[in-house]
């Protein structure tokens, strides 16, 4: 860290050089084949900006342009890996996984650099660390369990090839909602077990009716020995949503939605609406994993990025069941702002 203050104190313009640099990569890298005014669009820097840092780019190999548009060289792949420990370096991202770890008194805070409101290919970052990591703890002969969502649907599509087969069984923690199919829990574990070579089961019970017909499709012998299966799950991932976003994907009324606001909801996992001390003001009708259900889990992940999502990850986490959390640098940095400000509060943390 000593050798970036350095640095920064010497040349703060190269500071600056190397993100902007590492933003165009990374962004040409996730989009390509990508033409120079779209690029300019993604990064939303000028064009005659864009088109001076692509000659530099191209001139060291890192990238060339084809008739459908530029792309990331093999070199310039590895490069682009290199610049990301640099980058987090430069921003002290090892010190603010660490500070928000204890805050949150997680095991482990895994973030990367940007934000993903701002920036997509965040996202897709953060789903490859997610897949790293999951990819690093799995055990043969676990059962996974997974939401579904954009971001763990990224993360899906984020397994590079697996050395191995993995003898795990991945399963949905829940029904499916009336959303886009690729966004559904059924298929983000169904896919997740073709990268992974594992076994999956999935749930078709649908998430956004009525308790008794919830109720009668549960009693369903099948549905019945599915859930004793996701109950044993030993390792949980799933995605932070905001309260409004989730009440609107389960279709909750207009005026319902209006109720949760006033309650002060801000964020959402399984079925459950907490406000910003982490109190649950409103549980909706499910069938599959609870959250009185994480206690038995031995790692539950919790993926979500964004500082628009700051509070809502706070309000999700302050049950204490989550062991990980992996989001990006915009999320983390206003995590510690609000909890810096004591609000909203961790039970037994220090905000």
């Amino acid at each position: 860290m000593e050798r970036v203050n350095v640095l920064r104190r010497i040349v703060p313009e190269m500071v600056e050089l190397i993100e902007r640099r590492y933003t165009i990569l990374r962004n040409i890298y996730f989009a390509q084949p990508i033409g120079r005014r779209a690029l300019s669009a993604r990064v939303q820097m000028p064009e005659r900006t864009v088109r001076n840092e692509i000659e530099v780019l191209r001139e060291q190999a890192l990238v060339y342009a084809d008739s459908a548009g530029m792309r990331v060289t093999e070199a310039g792949q590895q490069t682009l890996a290199q610049l990301k420990d640099y980058v987090r370096e430069l921003r002290g991202i090892a010190g603010l996984e660490k500070h928000l770890a204890q805050l949150l008194r997680l095991e482990r805070v895994i973030v990367v650099p940007g934000d993903s409101d701002t920036d997509d290919t965040v996202k897709k970052e953060m789903a490859r660390a997610t897949a790293k990591y999951l990819t690093g703890v799995l055990k043969d002969g676990i059962v996974l369990a997974v939401t579904g969502g954009t971001t763990l649907a990224e993360v899906s599509r984020s397994f590079p090839p697996v050395q191995r087969r993995f003898n795990i069984t991945v399963v949905p923690t829940r029904g499916g909602l009336g959303e886009d199919v690729e966004k559904q829990a059924n298929t983000v574990a169904a896919a997740l077990a073709h990268h992974l070579g594992a076994s999956y089961r999935l749930l078709h019970v649908p998430d956004d009716v009525g308790e008794e017909a919830l109720a009668s499709l549960a009693s369903e012998p099948k549905i019945q020995e599915l859930l004793r299966l996701i109950k044993t799950a030993g390792i949980v991932l799933h995605g932070i949503g905001t309260a409004e976003d989730m009440a609107r994907r389960r279709g909750i009324p207009d005026q319902q939605i209006e109720h949760l606001k006033q309650q002060g909801a801000v964020g959402e996992a399984f079925g459950y609406y907490f406000d910003r001390s982490g109190q649950i003001v409103y549980s909706s009708p499910s069938v599959g994993l609870r959250m009185e259900d994480l206690a038995r889990v031995d790692i539950v992940i919790a993926v979500g990025g964004g500082r628009s999502k700051a509070e809502a990850a706070l309000a999700v986490m302050s049950n204490q069941y989550q062991s990980v959390c992996i989001t990006d640098e915009g999320a983390a940095a206003q995590m510690v702002a609000l909890l810096s400000d004591g609000q909203p509060s961790v039970p037994g943390g220090d905000g």
